[in-house]
């Protein structure tokens, strides 16, 4: 779990003798070599050329964008594959969506899908806190187009929602596509690719608390088989508890369809931004208080990736992908602790801390896929290799301050540098068959996960090679009326770095999952309903050890185990009358049944709610009235109390959140204003700022904010 506050690093020196390190397999393109010819016609209206380089996923992904009642998904098999099919629980949240609620981060957006919680560590703009089924997926389950965004020690790559065209989310271990991954499953962001049309938006945003915020979203041919997309963003905004959200970036692609058969997609993205480095609170004398100084406070990270997503298929049935993307991120923060001025007698100085990472990644997927019947069976056959290599350098200084110089006082010098390689090979293969109504998926994979970490100011290293084998299944009955029930099982891994008392570092932690359900999709319809029950065990979790037998320091064992099981139910439609619905409802049930301490077992871990619901409701009056063009949303989401922590002993409060979004699309009465809409947003309508603590960790959450739109497209 990434640590809520930096002070932990400091407390704990957990990251004293981390290191990272992770490498690079050199692979090369496959040559080129067919003429570009007369482009396909355009046959939908925002047609995608390449997503995570599927075949056949053009038309079906650009109209599910297009509906809140999505059919497919690229992810959960790596292949297109509709979700009716496919045996698991996935959730996507598509574009459409993501503009009807006015969805400003990946928070907002995730937050009503079923088994999904946020706001574990309240309002915190540094990460995006997601949990999946109860365990986090903020560092070991952050995905963008089919890999991995990385993180080592503390800093993660930043996703902003406005260059995103769809969210899948992947419930439980899906260690067989994608190695590494937490128990939890996924949340794979699609990234905007070429489009085949033309495409032009410019949005102006403003907002509470003063946010301001400029976009455009460009795209469309260049020439026959060439293709095109630039999106860029610039925001200054200040939000809750003064705490900063500014961000920069531009996103260009570039695709070369040469043929029917053969695609090459070039994309970049380079950010930056800058948010406080210590959101905490604490509520004094009848008021919510920062721990830091927001003058002082500041964490800068700037982040870029360069990748490219290749297809090609042959004449024998056979498609070969290569998915490959280079990613860097460097990170400056620093805060200070002003809590000392309320002591008595009151501090007479303040302590202050910094941080720096610097990470880079470099990785690699190769996929060979293979249609082919055999009798009355067809099979999908998906054999990949893929390679990881990620650096990271990382240092951490603390020094002190006098109040009256606070203003003016430096940035502490680093002391205590480390560093950490890991390098990760993994092989995979994946059958799909098709026969009558049954569908059955079976996969394997292996990795090798080689790490070393490195303390630079004693100069030592230490390595750790581990191998982990990976295995899923699933199987589902696909009845003419669109309901299919289904079974499947998953595990995973996630390397530990952490150490043991003789130096060692620990082995992975490990995922396991049965689950079952019945999803309801007819075909031709604008509904769907799924339901799953499922049983979810993580265990080998890294818990700290503290025995005064042992040399002083900081020491772990593999000995943390969580189980949960749980209900999920999720719902969406689409009438004929402009209404749209999306229900959710997550039962869960978590049990600690491994642990340190033998007094914790039995108890429920720290910020896991047994209930969470939400309801959302779209009305966009279609009708030719005097108030066509008009939408209407409304949403509600309440999730149970939870403990504080794995003792039981405190509770956090539950909570009903009330959200809502208004548009306007002038075109629709007026054409010569054709392509101008304007849209307000709110969420947390009656401004409720519950305290949410987890493990001696206390936050507050997001209050009301209120966000105006106007977008133009043409």
């Amino acid at each position: 779990m990434l640590a809520p506050n930096l002070s932990s690093i400091r407390n704990r020196n957990v990251l004293r003798s981390s290191t990272v390190l992770f490498g690079l397999m050199a692979a090369a393109l496959l040559p080129i070599t067919a003429q570009a010819q007369e482009a396909a016609e355009k046959t939908t209206r925002l047609e995608k050329l390449v997503v995570n380089g599927s075949e056949g996923t053009a038309t079906s992904i650009a109209e599910d964008n297009d509906t809140v009642v999505p059919t497919r998904n690229i992810s959960a098999l790596k292949t297109d594959t509709p979700l009716i099919e496919t045996p698991r629980a996935v959730s996507v949240v598509t574009r459409k969506e993501l503009e009807d609620r006015g969805v400003q981060d990946m928070i907002q957006a995730t937050r009503y899908t079923a088994g999904v919680t946020t706001g574990a560590f309240g309002y915190d703009p540094r990460f995006d806190q997601i949990y999946i089924r109860g365990l986090s997926t903020t560092t070991d389950s952050d995905f963008r187009d089919g890999l991995r965004q990385p993180y080592m020690n503390y800093s993660t790559f930043s996703t902003e929602v406005y260059t995103l065209d769809r969210i899948e989310i992947l419930k439980g271990p899906v260690s067989v596509m994608y190695g590494a991954a937490s128990a939890a499953g996924i949340v794979n962001r699609i990234s905007k690719m070429p489009l085949e049309e033309t495409h032009r938006e410019v949005e102006l945003q403003y907002g509470t608390i003063g946010r301001a915020q400029a976009a455009f979203d460009f795209g469309g041919p260049v020439s026959d088989g060439m293709f095109y997309r630039v999106v860029g963003l610039a925001r200054d905004a200040e939000t809750n508890y003064d705490i900063a959200d500014d961000r920069y970036l531009l996103q260009p692609s570039f695709t070369w369809k040469p043929d029917e058969a053969t695609s090459l997609t070039i994309y970049g993205l380079a950010q930056k931004g800058e948010t406080d480095a210590s959101p905490r609170m604490f509520e004094y004398d009848g008021k919510l208080l920062r721990y830091s100084d927001p003058d002082y406070d500041h964490q800068k990270v700037t982040q870029y990736q360069i990748g490219y997503q290749f297809s090609h298929e042959f004449d024998n049935g056979l498609t070969f992908r290569q998915n490959a993307r280079v990613s860097d991120v460097d990170l400056e923060a620093r805060y200070v602790n002003t809590s000392g001025r309320f002591a008595v007698p009151a501090a007479t100085s303040y302590p202050t801390t910094a941080v720096t990472e610097a990470q880079r990644a470099y990785q690699i997927d190769n996929q060979l896929e293979a249609k082919f019947d055999t009798g009355a069976v067809s099979h999908t056959l998906l054999a990949g290799l893929d390679y990881t290599w990620i650096t990271s350098d990382f240092g951490l200084g603390f020094g002190s301050v006098a109040p009256a110089d606070l203003s003016s006082a430096p940035t502490p010098d680093r002391t205590d540098f480390s560093g950490r390689d890991l390098r990760q090979t993994g092989v995979y293969a994946q059958e799909q068959a098709e026969f009558g109504n049954w569908r059955a998926v079976g996969g394997l994979r292996y990795d090798w996960v080689d790490q070393t970490a490195t303390d630079k100011d004693a100069g030592t290293e230490n390595r750790k090679d581990d191998g982990a084998l990976s295995g899923q299944a699933g199987l589902l009955y696909l009845f003419d009326s669109g309901i299919a029930p289904y079974v499947s099982y998953g595990t995973s891994f996630v390397p530990s770095t952490q150490q043991s008392a003789d130096g060692t570092v620990l082995d992975p932690t490990e995922g396991e999952q049965i689950e079952a359900g019945v999803k309801y999709q007819p075909e031709g319809e604008h509904y769907s309903l799924t339901a799953a029950v499922y049983r979810l065990v993580e265990s080998g979790k890294p818990q700290y050890v503290f025995d005064d037998s042992l040399p002083a320091g900081y020491y772990y064992k593999s000995s943390g185990e969580n189980t949960y099981k749980g209900f999920e139910l999720e719902g969406r439609t689409e009438f004929d009358n402009g209404i749209s619905l999306i229900a959710a409802y997550t039962y869960s049930d978590a049990e600690i049944t491994g642990n340190v301490n033998p007094a914790l077992i039995g108890n429920t871990p720290s910020t896991t709610p047994r209930h969470t619901t939400s309801l959302w409701v779209n009305y966009a009056i279609e009708e030719d009235t005097q108030f066509a063009g008009l939408a209407l949303g409304a949403g509600i989401r309440v999730t149970s109390g939870s403990y504080t922590s794995d003792e039981n002993t405190d509770r956090n409060p539950g909570a009903a959140y009330l959200d809502a979004s208004l548009s306007y699309d002038f075109g629709k009465r007026t054409p010569q204003l054709d392509g101008l809409s304007l849209a307000i947003s709110a969420t947390n309508l009656a401004d409720r700022r519950e305290r949410v603590c987890t493990e001696g960790y206390c936050y507050y959450g997001q209050g009301r904010t209120v966000l105006g739109s106007l977008k133009y497209k043409w």
